[in-house]
């Protein structure tokens, strides 16, 4: 589940109908939501690796005009999330819950600069080696 504007969820549930399945899954996404942080081209800041159980997931940016090239799992929960340009890589399973979950871990352990800076207690000038 994504607002494809920043914000995705990864959820997985059980039922007797597929009705209801869906619908108690799409509650179990809406309580794992996870913001992304977006850069000016749609990207990432920074790339990631990202690890649920047996799932490992690779994330890096991408330059404007690529695309999300991706795979199973992985591209759909990019896409949701509102990336317009990434790479990404399944490696390890083949299950695309644990690939999905993956990337969700690998989203949460993003930082912007920003964030970056404020927890280091510098300016970002003189994180990113701008100031003189």
């Amino acid at each position: 589940m994504g607002d494809e504007a920043g914000t995705v969820g990864v959820g997985c549930a059980s039922a007797g109908e597929v009705i209801q399945a869906v619908r108690k899954a799409s509650v179990d996404a809406k309580r794992n939501l996870v913001s992304v942080p977006l850069n000016k081209n749609n990207s990432f800041p920074h790339k990631v690796d990202g690890i649920f159980g047996a799932g490992k997931v690779m994330l890096r940016p991408a330059a404007e005009g690529t695309g999300v090239i991706a795979g199973g799992a992985v591209r759909v929960v990019l896409e949701l999330a509102g990336v317009k340009n990434a790479f990404g890589k399944q490696l390890g399973t083949a299950n695309p819950l644990n690939n999905a979950r993956a990337a969700l871990e690998g989203i949460k352990s993003m930082r912007t600069f920003q964030q970056v800076s404020e927890i280091r207690g510098i300016p970002v000038e003189d994180l990113m080696g701008l100031s003189a």
